[in-house]
């Protein structure tokens, strides 16, 4: 029996780790990180990829809210050295940088 959209979502916010860079770059390396823009919810993203939402994905993709990094994206998070937030979404590893308001 599938999992309800709902109980997919508790579970996946379950999931989630926050990771920094360093934690990463070997999944970066073996092209499985999937990069979520800020504006974007991850936890609904991942939903929709495990549901197969292909509209939807292709609408975030051809938005740049969705997609794999760049080395330029790369080269920039070895600079900052940013915290992530990341859930897995096999054989993805999505990840949303963490934002940070100041105070």
């Amino acid at each position: 029996m599938d999992e309800s959209k709902e109980t997919l979502r508790i579970r996946l916010n379950a999931e989630t780790a926050r990771l920094a860079w360093p934690e990463l770059e070997r999944h970066f390396a073996r092209g499985v990180v999937i990069k979520v823009a800020t504006n974007l919810d991850l936890i609904e993203a991942a939903t929709q990829i495990i549901q197969d939402d292909k509209p939807a994905v292709a609408t975030w993709m051809e938005a740049g809210q969705i997609g794999h990094p760049t080395l330029d994206d790369a080269r920039d998070w070895v600079e900052r050295q940013p915290d992530f937030w990341t859930v897995v979404v096999a054989p993805w590893v999505l990840i949303q940088e963490v934002v940070t308001t100041a105070e």
